[in-house]
This record gives C-alpha cells, sequence and structure tokens, in this order.
C-alpha cells in the first residue's frame, strides 16, 4: 500500500475480518489502556438535526495497536419507512505519526461487535462465575451479537426474550436456536419474567422511562445495561442503581448519556456511588464484585476507542489478506 492510498472496506469484508473472540480481546486491553492513559477520547459530539435525527461524531487514539480515527455515526428515526437502517456510520483511521489516511470503512458492523464484546468483557468481570441464566430485554439489532458474545464468555443454559412487537420475541428465539443449539431459548410475555430469577440481564431497548423494577432483580444478578446512550434514555429503575455496584465504561459519557444520566439529572442518583471504570475494575484498582449477592450493573454508553481499536485489527487483516478496494486520495 503507497502512501495517499485508503483502503475502502464494505459492511461485507468488515463482517468476514471480525470475529466475536477477536472484539472482546480488543476491547478488554482497550479498557485497559483507557484506564492507564494511553489512549484519548475527547467528548462523543452531536449534531443535532430538526425531527429529533442527530449526527455524532466519536474521535480517538489508541496504543495498542497505534491508531487514531474518527466514527461519523447517524441517528434517523424515520429511515425505515424510506427502506434504509436507522443508524448509519462510518469509521476513517489514520496513521498516527503522519496523519496519512489508511482506511474508510462501514461502522455499523464494528459498532455492533464491538458494544457485544464490551459487554461481555464486563459480564466475565462481573457476573458469577457460573451465571447460565439470561434475561434479554429488547431483541433489535444488536441483541443476537450480544447473546453470541456472552456465549463466549460463560456457559449459557437458558435465555429469556422479551420484545416490544408481538412475535418479536419468538421469531428471535426461533432464529438463535439454530446458532446456540444448547441454549434453551424462551420467549416471555412480561418484562418481570425477562428480569427475574435470571443470573444476567441485557437490556437493549431505547426507552425513556424505566422498565426494570428493582422489586423484580434478585440479588447477584450482572445487569449490562446497553440501551440508553444519549441524554434522556434510561431502562431500569433508579432505585435498582442505587442498590446495585454501578460500574460505567466513562464517568463523563455515562453522567451525560448513560444509564445514570436522568437519575442524576433528577436528583435520584449521587454519581459518587459508582464504584469505578470497568478498565479500573480489570486492573483491579477498583474492586468489581464483592459478594455472591451483589447486583452489579455495567453502564454501556459505547466508547470512541473501542470503534478504532477493532477497526485497526480489522484493518490489519485486510491489508495481509488483501481484502478491500484502493483509492488514491491524492499524489504523493
Amino acid at each position: 500500500m503507497r502512501p495517499g492510498q485508503v483502503r475502502i472496506l464494505t459492511q461485507r469484508e468488515v463482517a468476514r475480518l471480525a470475529d466475536v473472540r477477536t472484539a472482546i480481546r480488543a476491547a478488554r486491553q482497550t479498557f485497559k489502556d483507557l484506564a492507564r492513559g494511553r489512549a484519548q477520547m475527547p467528548p462523543k459530539l452531536y449534531l443535532t438535526l430538526p425531527r429529533g435525527d442527530d449526527f455524532r461524531a466519536m474521535p480517538a487514539a489508541v496504543a495498542s495497536p497505534p491508531g487514531c480515527g474518527v466514527k461519523w455515526v447517524n441517528v434517523h428515526v424515520r429511515n425505515p419507512r424510506r427502506g434504509l437502517p436507522t443508524v448509519m456510520a462510518v469509521i476513517v483511521l489514520n496513521d498516527p505519526a503522519t496523519g496519512v489516511p489508511l482506511a474508510v470503512m462501514d461502522g455499523l458492523w464494528i459498532t455492533k461487535l464491538r458494544t457485544a464484546a464490551v459487554a461481555a468483557v464486563a459480564a466475565d468481570a462481573l457476573a458469577r462465575r457460573d451465571s447460565c441464566d439470561v434475561g434479554l430485554i429488547g431483541c433489535g439489532a444488536q441483541a443476537d451479537a450480544q447473546i453470541l458474545a456472552l456465549a463466549a464468555v460463560r456457559r449459557l443454559r437458558q435465555v429469556r426474550v422479551w420484545g416490544y412487537a408481538r412475535g418479536e420475541a419468538a421469531a428471535f428465539c426461533a432464529r438463535m436456536r439454530r446458532q446456540l443449539r444448547r441454549v434453551r431459548w424462551t420467549p416471555v410475555a412480561t418484562l418481570r419474567e425477562a428480569a427475574g430469577a435470571v443470573d444476567i440481564l441485557v437490556t437493549l431497548t431505547p426507552s425513556r422511562r424505566p422498565l426494570v423494577r428493582r422489586a423484580w432483580v434478585r440479588p447477584g444478578t450482572h445487569i449490562n445495561a446497553i440501551g440508553a446512550d444519549a441524554p434522556g434514555k434510561q431502562e431500569l429503575d433508579p432505585a435498582l442503581l442505587r442498590a446495585a455496584r454501578v460500574i460505567v465504561d466513562d464517568h463523563e459519557q455515562a453522567r451525560h448519556a448513560g444509564e445514570i444520566n436522568v437519575p442524576v439529572r433528577q436528583g435520584q442518583y449521587d454519581p459518587r456511588r459508582v464504584v469505578g471504570t470497568l478498565g479500573e475494575i480489570l486492573l483491579r484498582r477498583r474492586p468489581g464484585r464483592r459478594t455472591r449477592s451483589d447486583i452489579t450493573v455495567f453502564d454501556s454508553t459505547g466508547l470512541a476507542v473501542h470503534d478504532v481499536s477493532l477497526g485497526m485489527a480489522v484493518l490489519r487483516r485486510a491489508q495481509r489478506a488483501g481484502v478491500g478496494r484502493l483509492l488514491p486520495l491524492w499524489v504523493a
């Protein structure tokens, strides 16, 4: 690859080059690098458009492997009526030593995979070692990756699934039975059935009101709170947060756009109660789960460092395999 050439990678090519275990390894290392101060991530920038649509610019630099870049992601809620995805994303990667652009790739698959990988790292660090029963609230585009990533760190026995639309949970279970045949897949009719009597609970909705009540969650449960990724979103009862050991991916993003953002703003949760970041837990600088009866919550907002880290891993594989199209961007 000559200077001035940029590698273009489509979503199909990215999907061929990325896998769950690679994403989990990258996510774990990047959390540690971030906690050590070896990664940079300026605040996410929102460009708000009329009718509730928005763009988000997510820049980052990572150390292992060295790389920097930005993810440019949109949310257009009316796109399904046009036959388009609600969310689309592009990742641009650069050489941090020279600034030379290295790649432009689809960011939607990277986002899906790194989000699931991050949640799996959290579950591996915070859930009880014998956790095998999962509750899944929301079974949209992210749900399959979430369960497949969990299956890479825990031996799953049963997954109880709740969905918004009639028949959605049953259809999801039917699809997933073909991928994880040893798991018992159970569609449920109520949120309480999904949240209760499970070891790990995953919430994946765009809700702006609490869905999971404190009374439903038994001692010892670990919760991956994934859906709240913008101001105003929340999925968990603030009383549940107060009863739990809350771990965040990033303090600043969690306060402004994560699961704790609404309770903090309304005075229902003190951000000083947050135990620490997942990177600090992985480095054993802060204690995560202390007892089998602890309820733990991982507040995931989505970090640009994970997009760039996994993007660089995909780029290295593409370079070795000769995948993608090389385009001359300028004459060197």
